[in-house]
């Protein structure tokens, strides 16, 4: 099975060991972006003032658009580097993730009040994170196959969601602990964070010690002008790309706003969002895993069509769930969502590139998350701050997102957009 996914000379220690950094660094997202950290900045930092979601939306709008500004200037120095002989991607990967790690751990620092600090350092952790998350994604196709991306990328997300799971879990402990002892929030977080930034650097041990870096790829980085002129010759993956950025937007405004919408909207408390974003996790990992396997059976392109439906499907129920029941198994449908729609797309993207240039693309895939990671939640918090509170209302603005994202998708013909990233060499 490891023949049919992975290239010529990729030993599945190698694979596995590019998958671990998934596993490594979903802490840092399900704790601090999702879980606990998000809605502790919306209730206890900023006291639940009417404009809190729309500053917890924008702080993490200013990291990514930073991401954007320094993706040009990381891919030139990364070119230079490998027009020397001297590989930089791995070691700016290290970098990444230690600035996360510590901008982690000092986000304890931040108690109620200090929402200056606390939004700086939500800016440069999340910096670093999202550029490591380009940096290990534009290592997939030295890895895999054509027709393994999608396994390959789907085992990444499981077991992402697995270290997710892992860290939450840990957090979880520490949460009842701080219960336990009569602690308020403000007492036991700074301790989930400190738990999340010591598993992140633990985890990812693997990948710095078994993942190799190739002399394949031209460039992690979004080369901006070079990489958008370049996709006039792949006018499906050009397609494609704009297709993320509508439904991706949709979905990160999803993952970084759902412990917010449980306990704003469902009346939620610490440890029931906890609880809530881990089962969610075990069915993210089950919609990587079977959905990874799926688009490669049938096709990446209906693949990703169910997942969006299925998103679509998802917000309407969560916008008419009045009763925990039923919110509950909406949340596990938006698990299997999650895990499929992030996989799929990752996968697709690799599959439309050309050989010679698949960091470039992939470059300009996170180009598009990251754009969409600024549109989806800003919209959320805007229509949460006009509406004053309104979260129902805000969750059902995110369906024009998954509808666009269809219909750009109709549009996409993968022989042809396959058939054009063969034909560069």
């Amino acid at each position: 099975m490891a023949g049919l996914v992975l290239n010529p000379g990729v030993k599945r220690r190698e694979a596995w060991a590019w998958a671990m950094f998934d596993f490594a660094n979903s802490g840092y997202t399900t704790v601090v972006i999702t879980a606990i950290y998000s809605a502790y900045f919306v209730a206890v930092i900023a006291a639940n003032t009417p404009w809190a979601t729309l500053l917890w939306s924008g702080a993490l709008a200013v990291s990514y658009a930073l991401i954007m500004l320094t993706g040009p200037w990381l891919g030139r120095w990364v070119d230079r580097g490998a027009e020397q002989g001297r590989l930089r991607k791995k070691p700016m990967l290290l970098v990444t993730t230690l600035v996360c790690a510590l901008a982690t751990l000092a986000l304890g620092w931040a108690g109620p009040g200090q929402i200056g600090l606390a939004v700086a350092l939500i800016v440069v952790s999340n910096m670093a994170f999202g550029t490591g998350e380009n940096l290990i994604a534009a290592f997939l196709p030295e890895l895999a196959r054509g027709r393994g991306l999608g396994r390959l990328s789907g085992w990444g997300w499981g077991l992402g969601y697995l270290g997710g799971l892992l860290t939450l879990l840990a957090c979880l402990v520490w949460v009842d602990r701080g219960q336990t002892l009569g602690q308020s929030a403000a007492g036991f977080v700074p301790g989930t964070l400190a738990i999340t930034a010591g598993l992140f650097v633990l985890t990812a041990l693997p990948t710095f010690i078994w993942l190799r870096e190739r002399p394949v790829s031209r460039s992690i980085g979004i080369r901006l002008v070079p990489g958008l002129s370049a996709l006039r010759a792949f006018p499906d993956l050009r397609r494609f790309l704009f297709c993320i950025v509508a439904y991706q937007s949709g979905v990160q405004a999803v993952i970084v706003l759902a412990a917010i919408y449980a306990q704003q909207a469902m009346g939620f408390d610490t440890r029931q969002s906890i609880m809530l974003i881990a089962v969610v996790n075990l069915t993210a990992v089950v919609g990587a895993v079977m959905f990874g396997a799926l688009q490669d059976r049938i096709g990446h392109k209906p693949t990703l069509t169910i997942t969006l439906t299925m998103w679509l499907l998802t917000l309407l129920l969560a916008w008419a769930a009045t009763d925990v029941s039923l919110f509950w198994g909406v949340a596990n449908l938006a698990g299997l969502c999650l895990g499929a729609s992030q996989s799929a797309g990752r996968a697709l993207v690799g599959y439309l590139s050309p050989r010679a240039r698949e960091a470039e693309f992939f470059g300009l895939w996170g180009l598009a998350v990251k754009l969409s990671s600024i549109l989806g939640p800003l919209l959320y918090g805007a229509v949460v701050w006009l509406s004053d509170g309104q979260h129902r209302m805000a969750m059902l603005a995110l369906a024009p997102f998954f509808v666009v994202g269809l219909w750009l998708l109709a549009g996409v013909d993968l022989r042809r957009g396959r058939r054009a990233a063969r034909r560069v060499r």
